[in-house]
């Protein structure tokens, strides 16, 4: 499974730790965020990210910024994807389970390393119920 990744300044620290846990576990990461703490505009690195899932060429994608709304905002102008900006475990598997997100938005300035690796995990372990829900799904599209 391919994972794209991609951050702003205020997200890289989160970044290099999510790519050695996802690697660890033997997933494939793209990582199209920056490397540095260099302030960055957010959206240059997210539409990589979200055209790579939009694509085919990642199954999944992460986004990280200070308070994750721009990141979720931009990927969520690509057609084809549902970004989820996720703060707590709940939200995380109501994301995947209810909405089949495809890229998780972290909000790196409002949540611990620890709770970031924990979602990413929820993220990639809980599969769509759909049903009902895809019925939903349908009509997000413009």
């Amino acid at each position: 499974m391919t994972i794209a990744i991609g951050n702003d300044h205020a997200g890289t620290q989160y970044k290099f730790e999510i790519i050695k846990k996802l690697e660890r576990k033997g997933y494939k990461v793209v990582n199209f965020g920056t490397d540095t703490d260099e302030s960055m505009d957010y959206p240059d690195t997210i539409h990589l990210v979200a055209n790579a899932v939009e694509s085919g060429k990642s199954d999944f994608g992460i986004t990280l910024c200070g308070s994750g709304n721009g990141a979720q905002m931009t990927a969520n102008k690509h057609q084809g994807i549902r970004a989820a900006l996720c703060w707590n475990n709940e939200l995380v598997a109501l994301a995947r389970a209810h909405n089949n997100a495809n890229v998780l938005s972290i909000p790196a300035r409002f949540v611990s390393l620890q709770q970031a690796l924990g979602f990413v995990e929820i993220f990639l372990t809980t599969e769509f119920e759909g049903g009902r829900h895809q019925t939903r799904i349908d009509k997000i599209p413009c």
